[in-house]
This record gives structure tokens, C-alpha cells and sequence, in this order.
């Protein structure tokens, strides 16, 4: 809730009183007036560089993250050759890309490859005690945990933390319509109860958070923090606002601030965000047929794809769908930490739930035309091991996993680098965390190695000058 303390005097509301404006809808934004400037002070120019090429090709991301450490072996990466307990119970099929073979769980997805490019070779060496909650922040963050904490981050959410990937680009490219800038859903990062670690915009202050929709997609969403309340109008909303300019003009140890920071943008975006209705619109699939969301499939993460699809079409810049599940929850019911049991929650919950959603999703975006400027990314904290704790399961794996990147000015219908014949370690074109991060914003336009903030006494970078963008994917 938006709320300015302490003022005296009569409003067109009312009386006076202490809190004397209060606008529900924008708590969602993190909104506070010291919140601002203190976030506005972090804040340097990191001004396009124009490079040629596919460089700011992508206008928009959406990420689909699948905490808790999906099996590559099993889905995209499958072993035909390598011994029985090496290789698993699936069989590979064709896809319709010659020479690309991926498991048998991927039916439909299959039918998509010529728009992806497969990345085999995604590699790196972890941290202090390496958990999901470490893997995730390297992740999403782009900086190892032990910068953090040498525990290797077992603790809650910090102000200190870095910035997860989608806060710097509500920062660096906030949107040009009024909706949301960056959207997380359907439920948190979350490893026991370690809830939100690597998901949050950290030392760049909560005005570059996520808005978090953490409900079921497939279930109707409420949403009123974006709604106007029943005794507030429009055009006393509006009012309010232009109350609010007359009040930041008349405080005279503000206007250095003021001017300097442009407040005003700030209040005016949130402003419009709950007037124009837009963003509210997105969330609503019951604007979709019936026969859309049965293509997606009516399940939590197929109807977040769908909802992903609207919110891009919409205009925002960074959705992130994770995977509705605890990252170390049961594999039994909904999670990827397939330890002790990998191959029937695979063939009967996970994939066919995967393989619904994704197909869709890009075949859905490839007939809009939202592809050709939209980076599709879909991965998880790492990959799974060759061997197990018992015959059924399958260890963490950071050392060699995929991730798959489509549309946004990526290759399609490519492989790229290899794991040895357990799948084991990347032994070709090997890619770092921070190579995957250059590489998402060298598409967005944005050079990792330019300087974007001062924190702390020290220039901060988006990747810390590490990572190199990965040339041989882009179209």
C-alpha cells in the first residue's frame, strides 16, 4: 500500500488525517518514497551500444525454470549407447530436425525443434554447500553464492543479495506500455523453507522486484492489486495523483531529488498501470478458447505458459514461470529432485505436463508472430547424475546439463556442445552460467561488460565482466 505520513492539511477526499492517501493498488511495486530515492541513487546509465547483428534483436524474455533439477539424460540429452544404468528406461525418437534425437517423454515437443537450439554443454563448478538454493542463485543471479555466503546460501533473501536476472532488465528496459515489467508465477523459488533466494532484485531495491503471482493458473485469479477499489474511481484516482505532484512540488528538501530522479515517472508508471487495465487483462485466460487451453494444457504449469504468452503479448519484458513445486520436494507428486525415484514420475506426472506446455507455447507464439523478438530460455539449477541412490533415481549434476534458448535472434533447429557418453561432464563448446547471461543480454541489446551500478564503493557490471556472448547460436 501506497501511503505519505505525516502531511497536514485538507485533501478533495476529506478531512485531514495522518495517512492521508492511500492507493491499495500499488503496493505491488514497492513504492516507498525512501525506497525510491534510495534505489534512484544506485542508479547509472548503461546506454545501448550498437553492435550489429542480433545484438537488442529480443524485446522481451521469457524464462521457464524448472527448479529442482530436471533429468537432462532423460528429456534432451539421451544415452542410447551407454550401459542400461547409465542410460535409463527411455528410448530416444527423431525430431524434425535431422540428426537431433531427444527422449521418447517429448512427443509433441519434437514436432518444435527446428525453433530451438539445443545447448548440451551447460557447465559449472559450484560453491560452498551445494543445495538448489546455492545452484538457483548462481543461476538466475550470474554470481557464485560464496559472494555472498560462504555457506553456500542457505539463507533467506537478502537486501544485499544480487540482482536475479529478470530485475535488470526492468530496470535497463522497462516497458513501453503500462503493464508489469517483470512478472514471477505461479509459486516461489523454494528450497524447504528457504523461500525466494536468487528471485529477487536485491540491492537494486524493490522498486525492480517481480510482481509475484502465486496462484494457480488454472483456477481464476484474483487480482486486486490490480483493480481499483469499488469507492476509489478513476477519475478520483486521478485526482489524486495530480494532488500528489502538487505536494513532491512544494517540499523544498525534495527537489534536488525530485528533479534529479524523476519521482514523478515513478508514480505516474504505477498510476497507469491500475488505470489502463492492461495489465489486469493479461492475467485473464478466460479470453482464450477452450481448445487454446487444452492445447497448453489444463494443468499449473501448462495454463502459467498461456498466461506467460498474454503477458508478453501485452508488453511485458521478463516473465519467469517456474515450476510449480518445492525444489526438493516429493518426485511422487510434483517435484524434480528425483533422487530416489526419476523414471515413473517422469513418464507419468512431470513430462507429459512439460511436453504439453512447451509445444504449445512455441508453436502458439511462432503463429503470432511474438517469436522473431521474444527469447524464449527453459532450464533448471543443473542436470541429474548417471547414478543414482538406488535403481530408480538420479543424483544433481552441475558439471554437464541443458538448456534450450528459441526466438529473439536464437538459431533454430541446432545442437550445441556435448556431454561425455555419461552425460556426465561437457566436454564440448562448454557454456558457463555467465556465458548464458552475456549471451540473453547481448540479444536484449545490453553490453554485460558496461557499467550499470555503483553499490557499496564498487562498479557493479550485469555479469561481473565475466562470461562471453556465445556467437555460434544467434541466427
Amino acid at each position: 500500500m501506497l501511503v505519505f505520513p505525516g502531511l497536514q492539511g485538507n485533501t478533495c477526499d476529506g478531512p485531514a488525517r495522518r495517512e492521508f492517501l492511500r492507493v491499495g493498488s500499488l503496493g505491488i511495486l514497492g513504492l516507498s518514497l525512501p525506497r525510491l530515492l534510495q534505489n534512484a541513487k544506485l542508479q547509472a546509465a548503461a546506454p545501448k551500444v550498437e553492435q550489429g547483428g542480433n545484438f537488442g534483436r529480443a524485446k522481451q524474455v521469457i524464462l521457464l525454470f524448472l527448479q529442482g533439477g530436471p533429468s537432462h539424460l532423460d528429456i534432451w540429452d539421451p544415452k542410447p549407447d551407454a550401459p542400461s544404468n547409465i542410460r535409463g528406461e527411455f528410448k530416444p525418437i527423431p525430431t524434425n530436425v535431422s540428426g537431433i534425437q531427444i527422449s521418447e517423454t517429448m512427443p509433441l515437443l519434437a514436432k518444435q525443434m527446428d525453433k530451438v537450439t539445443l545447448i548440451r554443454s551447460m557447465s559449472y563448478t559450484p560453491t560452498g554447500l551445494f543445495n538448489h538454493t546455492a545452484a538457483i542463485y548462481q543461476m538466475l543471479t550470474g554470481y557464485e553464492p560464496s559472494k555472498v555466503s560462504p555457506s553456500g546460501q542457505l539463507e533467506p533473501p537478502s537486501p544485499a543479495d544480487f540482482p536475479t536476472a529478470g530485475s535488470h532488465i526492468a530496470k535497463m528496459l522497462p516497458p513501453t506500455e503500462p503493464v508489469l515489467p517483470f512478472v514471477e508465477m505461479p509459486r516461489p523459488l523454494q528450497e524447504s523453507n528457504i523461500i525466494g533466494k536468487g528471485g529477487a532484485a536485491g540491492f537494486l531495491g524493490k522498486a525492480y522486484d517481480p510482481y509475484r503471482l502465486y496462484q494457480n493458473p488454472n483456477e481464476p485469479i484474483k487480482l486486486d492489486d490490480l483493480t481499483l477499489r469499488s469507492d476509489v474511481g478513476s477519475d478520483r484516482l486521478q485526482g489524486r495523483f495530480e494532488l500528489l505532484r502538487g505536494i513532491n512540488g512544494s517540499m523544498p528538501q525534495l527537489e534536488k531529488e525530485l528533479e534529479k530522479y524523476a519521482l514523478d515517472e515513478y508514480y505516474s508508471k504505477a498510476f497507469d498501470l491500475v488505470l489502463s487495465g492492461k495489465a489486469r487483462d493479461a492475467f485473464d485466460l478466460t479470453k482464450e478458447s477452450d481448445a487454446v487451453r487444452d492445447r497448453y494444457g489444463r494443468h499449473k504449469f501448462g495454463q502459467g505458459a498461456l498466461m506467460a504468452r498474454r503477458l508478453i503479448e501485452a508488453g511485458t519484458r521478463f516473465v519467469q514461470l517456474n515450476w510449480p513445486a518445492v525444489a526438493n520436494g516429493n518426485p511422487e507428486i510434483d517435484a524434480w529432485d528425483t533422487h530416489t525415484a526419476n523414471f515413473k514420475p517422469l513418464r507419468e506426472l512431470h513430462c507429459p505436463k512439460l511436453d504439453s506446455a512447451l509445444s504449445a507455447l512455441l508453436e502458439d507464439m511462432d503463429q503470432r508472430g511474438l517469436l522473431d523478438e521474444t527469447l524464449v530460455v527453459w532450464g533448471g539449477e543443473f542436470g541429474r547424475t548417471s547414478d543414482s541412490q538406488g535403481s530408480k533415481g538420479r543424483d544433481h549434476n552441475p558439471h554437464a546439463f541443458t538448456m534450450w534458448m528459441a526466438g529473439g535472434g536464437i538459431k533454430g533447429g541446432v545442437k550445441y556442445g556435448a556431454s561425455d557418453e555419461f552425460g556426465y561432464k561437457a566436454v564440448e563448446n562448454r557454456i558457463g552460467v555467465n556465458d548464458l547471461h552475456a549471451t540473453i543480454l547481448h540479444l536484449l541489446g545490453l553490453d554485460h561488460k558496461r557499467l550499470t551500478y555503483r553499490y557499496a564503493g564498487r562498479d557493479f557490471r550485469l555479469t561481473d565482466v565475466h562470461g562471453n556472448v556465445v556467437h555460434d547460436i544467434l541466427a
